[in-house]
């Protein structure tokens, strides 16, 4: 490097090739500049000379990101002082004293004004988010497990004797008529006796009152192998058509049962209507007419909100495959009940449906007369149809599973508390004992 003219004037004037002169300070410009001879430094063969071909023509290369700015300095001095990071404290040992005074000056300069407080990444304190909220952790010992235990077995064993009991008071009826209304010569034969519209479908079936029986005695009808839950099944409707007549030429979503041959909207339109169940029953007792009662047999909810006062059937079963029952056009379908029960569709293969009440007492050996119209087409997948005659309690109809399911969640438990009890009793161990860690057993096996 060349010297200056002026000679040199101690350590200020060795950083002239450096910064172009001793106008500024430069303490400034290297603030830490450590001049230790034993830093590492660059052999001086490596180091291109101002009269090699490196620079030609060019002046002496200076490092002008050394320079100091004297607008920042100026502001640097009126600036309030700040703790230097912690990072930056002490030099990296991958980088010389002068470089790590480098990269602190350039992170200082680089910061705004809102650079002065420290940023953190720290989220919002709050009980919840830290997870010190107060709670409730038991310690299971042997007496809160028995103890537990036990009282789950005695408030269970008598709910499931009374719904056991309640279930037994309830007073059923069943027959099965699907097999027995086919006529003698047609029962190799059954899909053709119910397609034939020319062979009657009327029969009658004689019933006997085992107990007694006290009103209301309801009536249902029951289906068996018969899949409502069927997904293509279930999604053929329209809701929007049923409820409100302003939409009821809209049959989306009900194919195959969307219009008729000439092409008019069907309503109600989808498979759940068009499968409605058709079979009817009268019942007589010693020549005395036992009147079946057909209102309110459906949720009021559904009557109220999911079928309209003011829409009525038009084009229903007017297709040459005439798939269950006809409704009455001059009724709202608010109105007809055995549609809104049917539409409500079973989540199970093996369903009932209220058909109507009867609001007479039969006694027992009662012989009830039943004169039914075996329509309904179950011969073709099999299925069966049952008609039920059934009483009910405070708990329902006949269900005796809630029953045996609490008996037996009760007895097990009551067990358990006795086994536990035996087994404590027997050989106890202290609470909290660290020797039956896995880590903690003996090689052995102690």
């Amino acid at each position: 490097m060349a010297s200056d003219p002026a000679g040199d004037e101690g350590g200020g004037c060795r950083l002239r090739s450096i910064c172009g002169g001793c106008d500024s300070d430069p303490d400034v410009v290297l603030r830490r500049l450590d001049t230790n001879t034993s830093a590492p430094t660059a052999p001086q063969s490596a180091l291109p000379s101002p009269s090699s071909s490196s620079f030609p023509n060019q002046q002496e290369p200076r490092l002008l990101f050394l320079s100091p700015n004297p607008s920042k300095q100026q502001a640097r001095k009126s600036r309030k002082p700040r703790d230097q990071p912690p990072a930056l404290a002490e030099s990296p040992p991958f980088l010389g004293p002068g470089m790590a005074s480098n990269v602190a000056v350039t992170g200082n300069a680089g910061s705004g004004a809102d650079g002065d407080a420290p940023r953190r990444n720290r989220p919002k304190y709050s009980k919840f988010t830290q997870q010190e909220l107060p709670a409730c952790k038991p310690i299971l010992t042997p007496k809160w497990v028995v103890s537990v235990f036990f009282l789950v077995g005695v408030i269970f064993v008598p709910v499931g004797v009374v719904s056991l009991l309640a279930a037994r008071d309830v007073v059923e009826i069943i027959d099965r008529y699907d097999h027995a209304c086919v006529p003698p010569n047609m029962t190799d034969n059954k899909l053709g006796y119910i397609r034939n519209q020319t062979i009657s479908k009327d029969c009658t079936r004689t019933l006997r009152v085992k107990k007694d029986m006290k009103q209301p005695i309801f009536v249902y009808y029951q289906l068996d192998n018969f899949y409502q839950n069927h997904r293509r099944y279930v999604k053929s409707r329209n809701d929007a058509q049923l409820r409100d007549y302003k939409k009821a030429n809209q049959t989306t979503s009900c194919e195959p049962e969307r219009f008729t041959a000439d092409g008019k909207p069907i309503v109600p339109c989808g498979l759940i209507a068009w499968s409605l169940f058709n079979d009817t029953y009268s019942f007589t007792r010693s020549n005395e007419n036992l009147t079946v009662d057909k209102k309110d047999i459906s949720w009021k909810s559904d009557r109220e909100h999911k079928f309209a006062k003011n829409v009525y059937p038009s084009n229903f079963q007017n297709g040459a495959l005439i798939g269950g029952k006809m409704l009455n056009a001059s009724i709202p379908l608010s109105e007809q009940e055995d549609l809104i029960v049917w539409m409500r569709t079973a989540a199970l293969p093996t369903f009932r449906k209220l058909y109507g009440r009867i609001s007479v007492d039969l006694k027992v050996n009662d012989t009830i007369i039943v004169k039914l119209s075996n329509n309904y087409n179950t011969y073709s997948f099999g299925g069966k149809k049952k008609l039920v005659l059934s009483t009910a309690t405070w708990l329902g109809g006949k269900n005796e599973f809630l029953g045996f399911a609490y008996l037996i969640v009760g007895g097990l438990c009551i067990f358990l508390a006795f086994a536990f009890t035996l087994l404590y009793v027997i050989k106890p161990r202290k609470l909290g004992d660290h020797n039956y860690l896995s880590w903690n057993r003996h090689p052995s096996g102690r």
